[in-house]
């Protein structure tokens, strides 16, 4: 998870040493994949020195050169650790125990002092933390929690957590350190800030958050305009650049929302309770306050440090109601807030800015965790009044400090950015866009920006929407985190950064802190900002993949109970061995195999439709159509789903 190795410092990269990643196969061998080197290095078990799968490594050459064919090497030294916990069990010997790894790929037995076995016994199964490790000596670690065997559900959500690098309990003199925090605001700190307490100002998020990262403050100026203040939690308040706080807080470097828990980047104390924009307490926030015309245009900005006092905790579904019915509690407020943001909205995609539909899948849990329905969250209005007024303070604030020059050159920045597609993969998806009767115009961004939005409001409910709504996604670049502001793309902005959730997103924390040098024109120049966007970028990929993981299982935990019976379901990917099909009614994807239909058919995969077609009859399954699947299994271990296509209906339409 980017961990600094304990025992290795950091050497240059000489000629014969190259910075790389270690990959290991699940047979135990090594490739150490090199940017610098150009090829993959293969690396014996025996000269790991230390390095696990996904470290970053230092690679000595000790057999071949480059583009010779195989190369071979031996890793030197350990730069950066991916993973420092594992999950396993404990074996207990005669006066000391060791821990053996339950993972993917072989690692070595790590010994465990029967002093920091934390209550471990014989057999227990454990998340166990590395401490020391060195070259020609056996791992040596600490049981950081026993897991409860009798809960299979929390154990397999811990060990998603780990298997990505992200810690599941906070070292101890962490949580000291933010316990030691005041909860009560010295009054000089106030006397500092502009003072919001007696403006309207209420937070609107999901009926079960309990970080709220962000409020919106309202008020009636003359001459048909509005003052409207997006205040976010003032977390570097908290948070001091170098203490403990923030070196665990970067090392998480954001929050991990997975279906039945939140593994937060900042403890509980900081996340849900100072730093969160709760009712009726006064709350210290970093803001952007607009005022704006009736009409949606922004006359004038002010960003800086606040105080305020949320008056009312909205849920979604609560503002949702109002935009409907066009009243309830401050019903006038949120009516011409819901106004703007749709002319924001309308605005953006006006000038470029593409508008993908997102669709989330939430699961209803027993309290054991169980899943026992599923349902489709879909962006309504109310989401959108957020989204437009984020995104307006993100825009806001990292086009304020990219007019700021030091030296003639722009302020090292965390820039939000997004490149544009690429040639290569936009081509095939161009020509099946065609065959729907979509013209693409490639010859610029713009251009294909445009013609984006007209053939996602065009599939608007026909039966290729889904498919060209996911293919497309597929050709867009991912957004990254970088001091290289080449714009974002996607949203249409030249200037973008992520501002409106420290809680919860390091990236933020940082654009906090530079932001305030900028404004107090005491600009510190930060050397490592550039390696530590590149760190949060690899953090939230690896987000992602636990969020992915444990929808997954979560999914396959829930079709169990329908294993023989039949869905409708859309055909969500196609490869030579099968084609993926997602159930219409509950999201669950899963695989059709090959072996399977041979009864039918001889089946050829045609990458240009994006289809499966037969040899004899000309039967096709490409992304998108309409097919009628049966549940075969649901491997929780593999967190895997085998449907079989259904040839004639003979059930009811399940929902």
């Amino acid at each position: 998870m980017g961990h600094k190795h304990p025992d290795k410092k950091k050497k240059k990269s000489s000629d014969s040493l190259y910075r790389g990643t270690l990959e290991v196969t699940r047979s135990g061998m090594g490739f150490v994949i090199s940017k610098t080197f150009g090829q993959d290095v293969l690396v014996r078990p025996n000269d790991f020195n230390t390095a696990m799968h996904g470290d970053t490594v230092l690679v000595k050459i000790t057999r071949g050169q480059a583009g010779s064919g195989r190369v071979q090497g031996e890793v030197e030294a350990v730069l950066e650790r991916k993973q420092t916990d594992f999950p396993g069990h404990i074996e207990m010997g005669d006066g000391f125990a060791f821990f053996i790894a339950e993972t993917a790929r072989p690692m070595p037995d790590v010994y465990v002092s029967r002093t920091k076995l934390n209550g471990a016994v014989n057999k227990d199964r454990v998340i166990l933390r590395i401490t020391e490790w060195t070259k020609n000596k056996k791992p040596q670690g600490e049981v950081i929690q026993v897991l409860d065997e009798s809960d299979e559900n929390d154990r397999v959500m811990k060990e998603i957590l780990v298997e990505n690098g992200f810690p599941v309990v906070f070292p101890e003199d962490v949580m000291l350190a933010s316990g030691k925090l005041s909860d009560t605001i010295p009054p000089e700190e106030i006397a500092r800030r502009k003072d919001f307490r007696k403006t309207l100002t209420f937070t609107i998020d999901p009926a079960d958050a309990k970080d709220f990262d962000d409020a919106i403050s309202f008020r009636n100026l003359k001459n048909d305009l509005y003052e409207i203040g997006v205040h976010i939690a003032d977390v570097s308040y908290y948070v001091q650049t170098g203490s403990l706080l923030d070196e665990e807080a970067y090392q998480r470097a954001t929050s991990v929302y997975l279906p039945d828990r939140v593994n937060p980047m900042l403890p509980e104390r900081i996340s849900n309770e100072l730093c969160s924009l709760r009712p009726d307490e006064d709350k210290l926030c970093f803001s952007a306050v607009f005022t704006i015309s009736s009409k949606g245009e922004v006359k004038d900005y002010w960003l800086g440090r606040t105080v305020i006092h949320s008056d009312q905790r909205f849920a979604y579904e609560d503002v949702q109601q109002v935009i409907e019915q066009k009243k309830g509690k401050y019903g006038e407020e949120i009516l011409i807030l819901h106004d703007l943001a749709q002319r924001f909205r309308k605005q953006r995609i006006k000038k470029g800015a593409i508008n993908f539909s997102s669709v989330e899948v939430r699961f209803k849990l027993d309290e054991k965790g169980k899943p026992v329905g599923i349902s489709i969250k879909e962006s309504k209005e109310s989401h959108q009044l957020i989204e437009e007024f984020m995104l307006l303070a993100n825009r806001t604030v990292a086009t304020h400090v990219s007019k700021i020059k030091i030296k003639k050159k722009p302020v090292p920045f965390p820039y939000r950015v997004h490149d544009t597609p690429d040639k290569e993969k936009l081509a095939p998806f161009v020509l099946f866009a065609k065959k729907y009767g979509h013209h693409f115009d490639t010859k610029t961004p713009e251009g294909i920006a445009a013609s984006f939005n007209l053939m996602l409001q065009d599939v608007q409910g026909k039966p290729e929407q889904h498919v060209l709504e996911q293919l497309g996604i597929r050709t867009m670049a991912k957004a990254t985190y970088t001091t290289e502001n080449i714009g974002h793309y996607g949203l249409g902005f030249s200037n973008y950064c992520h501002f409106t959730s420290p809680i919860r997103r390091y990236p933020d924390v940082l654009a906090h802190r530079i932001l305030q040098d900028v404004l107090d024109e005491n600009i510190q120049i930060h050397k490592k900002l550039e390696e530590q966007c590149k760190y949060c970028s690899e953090r939230e990929r690896a987000a992602m993949d636990s969020e992915r993981s444990a929808n997954k299982y979560k999914q396959v935990e829930f079709m169990k109970e329908f294993v023989g019976d039949e869905f409708d379901g859309v055909i969500s990917g196609v490869a030579g061995f099968g084609f993926w099909v997602e159930t219409v009614a509950h999201k669950c994807e899963g695989l059709v195999s090959l072996n399977s239909l041979m009864e039918y058919d001889d089946f050829r995969l045609i990458e240009g439709d994006y289809a499966l077609v037969g040899r004899r009859s000309g039967r096709s399954f490409r992304m998108g159509d309409k097919v009628r699947i049966k549940v075969v299994s649901a491997n929780l271990a593999k967190r895997q789903l085998d449907y079989e296509w259904v040839l004639s209906p003979s059930a009811p339409h399940k929902s």
